[in-house]
C-alpha cells in the first residue's frame, strides 16, 4: 500500500511537470492530455484520477510551476528580516528578477500564453499566489515612507517597483519565445540581472526618499541616505 501511494504521488509529480512545461510552450488550448501523458510516461486515466480534468491540471501545474520557482528564489531574496530595510528591497527585487530570466520558470510562460488566449481558468490562482509577493513588497515600501498600507502613495510607489521589476523583463522573456517582435535597443541591459536589480532599487529608493522629506513624519527618522 504504501509503495502504490509513493507510486501515485510521483506520477501526479510527472503529470504536474509534464503539463507545465507542454501548457508553457503551447497554452491550455493546443495543448492535449495525450501529449502531457506520453511526456509524464503516465496512463491517460491518471489525469481523471489525480485532477479530475484538463482543466484542474491546468490550474494545478500553474500552482506546481509558481510554487516550484519560489522555492528557488524565495520572495525575500533570502535577505534577512532584521536587515536594513535598503537591502531587504534590493533582495526581493532580485528574487523576481531572477525568477523571470529563469527559462525553467514555466509560470510566466503560462501566464503569458493565458493573456493571449484567456480561458478565465487562472485568475483565482494567480491572484492568490501573487498576493504573497505582493504583500511583502507593500509592506516594505510602508516601512520606508513610514505610512499605512492602504496609504494610496504607498500603493502607487509600490506598483511603481512591481512595474520596473516586470515590464522590461517580461517583454524580454517573450521576445525569445515568439519571432519577430521588434527589438527595444535595452536588450544588452536587461541581460545583466545584477546590474539592473542594483539600477530599480537606487532609483526607487532615491524616489521614496523623495517622498518622504516631503511629508516627513515626527515620529520616526527619515531613512539613511
Amino acid at each position: 500500500m504504501r509503495k502504490q501511494r509513493s507510486d501515485g504521488q510521483e506520477t501526479r509529480r510527472n503529470l504536474l511537470a509534464a503539463a507545465g512545461e507542454i501548457f508553457a510552450a503551447k497554452g491550455f488550448r493546443e495543448t492535449t492530455i495525450a501529449e502531457i501523458c506520453t511526456q509524464a510516461e503516465a496512463n491517460t486515466a491518471a489525469v481523471s484520477y489525480h485532477f479530475g480534468s484538463k482543466e484542474a491540471l491546468y490550474v494545478e501545474s500553474w500552482r506546481y510551476a509558481f510554487t516550484r520557482s519560489l522555492s528557488i528564489y524565495p520572495p525575500d531574496g533570502g535577505i534577512p528580516a532584521e536587515a536594513p530595510a535598503e537591502k531587504r528591497l534590493h533582495g526581493r527585487i532580485r528574487a523576481i528578477m531572477r525568477r523571470i530570466i529563469d527559462p525553467q520558470s514555466h509560470d510566466f510562460d503560462i501566464f503569458h500564453k493565458e493573456m493571449a488566449n484567456p480561458t478565465g481558468l487562472l485568475a483565482t490562482a494567480m491572484q492568490e499566489s501573487m498576493e504573497q509577493i505582493f504583500k511583502g513588497l507593500t509592506l516594505l515600501v510602508c516601512e520606508l515612507l513610514d505610512k499605512k498600507p492602504d496609504s494610496q502613495e504607498v500603493q502607487l510607489c509600490a506598483m511603481s517597483i512591481r512595474a520596473q521589476c516586470f515590464g522590461p523583463l517580461l517583454h524580454a522573456r517573450c521576445r525569445k519565445s515568439v519571432q519577430g517582435l521588434p527589438t527595444t535597443g535595452l536588450e544588452p541591459l536587461l541581460e545583466n540581472v545584477e546590474q539592473l536589480a542594483d539600477h530599480v532599487t537606487r532609483f526607487s529608493l532615491a524616489g521614496l526618499r523623495a517622498l518622504r522629506r516631503r511629508h516627513p513624519q515626527q515620529s520616526h527618522p527619515e531613512v539613511d541616505p
